[in-house]
């Protein structure tokens, strides 16, 4: 499989491949918001002095009061992706339901651990008949979402066998009233959170796991003594107690999305999913439109398992957006 196809975000490859493109490239591979936080001086203790365990609190207390979760649930770590790789050396599975189309290293990851992955378009109604439930909400690439109460009913029939509902809840900040982090703690519940997402700082590596007693132990022994940089604490801690700016971030968001859906809408091209962070896009020849935007320096995400999708997120500024409609409008 190409490089380019396995997240996004790999604009040092599309550069070499497409030596003619116009410059400078629009990524729009990735969920990642084009309006980052901007508060992001760091101190020089941060950088010098090892993390303390007055920083890591800090930092998890900012987040619990965002996500409206218990602190002592919450498992710090250098992002949620270490954090899915590292789930079945904390939980022994067998089996499980993985919603799908979705984040494909959940997947991924289980199958390599030899566990048996079942495929489904709704995994929750396996809770009865499988070790563990994975969805992502709101889902990557189609924006799918599950209610509150839904995925608590899921739990409580996973956990009445033992069982486990893991969410991946990457894209929780848009919708922080379809999190379940308010259960985070709960036996059979396992909750994924990332900064890099709606903040636009997927750099810093910064994420978290809301786990039981059971298993944040062992979590914890995993990922060693210092598992978050200095920077990452600080600004993490700055990021998860300045509500006004997520608040503000949200209605951003919105209003370049509905830009996005315009210029799509203008194009002639059929918008089938997605957050505000992104949209997911049908078409007859997906690579065909692929190529032709990576033509024109813009490089958006395409997938392994579907021929007729895309996935484009957010332009940054006017510039951008008028240089996808154009390029877009050239493909038709």
């Amino acid at each position: 499989m190409d490089s380019d196809l396995i997240h996004g975000g790999a604009l040092d490859l599309m550069r070499q491949r497409f030596k003619d493109a116009p410059a400078p490239w629009i990524d729009l591979s990735t969920g990642i918001s084009p309006f980052p936080y901007p508060h992001t001086d760091i101190s020089h203790a941060a950088l010098r002095d090892l993390p303390t365990q007055a920083m890591v609190d800090s930092c998890r207390a900012a987040m619990a009061k965002a996500f409206c979760a218990s602190q002592e649930s919450i498992v710090l770590a250098p992002g949620s992706e270490l954090l899915i790789r590292l789930l079945p050396r904390v939980i022994n599975l067998k089996t499980l339901a993985v919603l799908t189309p979705s984040y494909g290293d959940h997947k991924q990851v289980w199958a390599a651990a030899g566990c048996d992955v079942i495929d489904a378009a709704d995994p929750l109604t396996y809770a009865d008949d499988v070790d563990a439930v994975v969805v992502c909400n709101p889902n990557n690439p189609d924006g799918r979402v599950f209610s509150p109460n839904e995925l608590e009913a899921a739990r409580s029939r996973l956990a009445a066998h033992g069982g486990w509902l893991i969410i991946d809840e990457a894209y929780a900040d848009l919708e922080p009233r379809r999190s379940l982090a308010r259960s985070g703690g709960q036996e059979g519940l396992i909750i994924l959170r990332s900064l890099g997402k709606f903040y636009g700082l997927a750099g810093l590596r910064l994420g978290a796991a809301l786990m039981p007693p059971s298993v944040r132990t062992v979590m914890r022994e995993q990922l060693g003594t210092w598992p978050v940089a200095g920077p990452a604490l600080e600004i993490g801690i700055r990021v998860y107690n300045d509500s006004d700016w997520s608040n503000e971030a949200r209605l951003q968001l919105a209003a370049a999305r509905r830009r996005l859906d315009a210029i799509l809408e203008r194009c002639g091209i059929p918008i089938c999913g997605g957050t505000d962070l992104f949209r997911l896009i049908e078409v007859a020849d997906a690579y065909r439109l692929w190529e032709i935007l990576a033509q024109h320096g813009i490089y958006v995400r395409r997938f392994d398992w579907s021929r007729a999708h895309l996935r484009i997120g957010l332009p940054a500024e006017e510039q951008a957006e008028m240089r996808l409609e154009h390029a877009l409008s050239s493909s038709m």
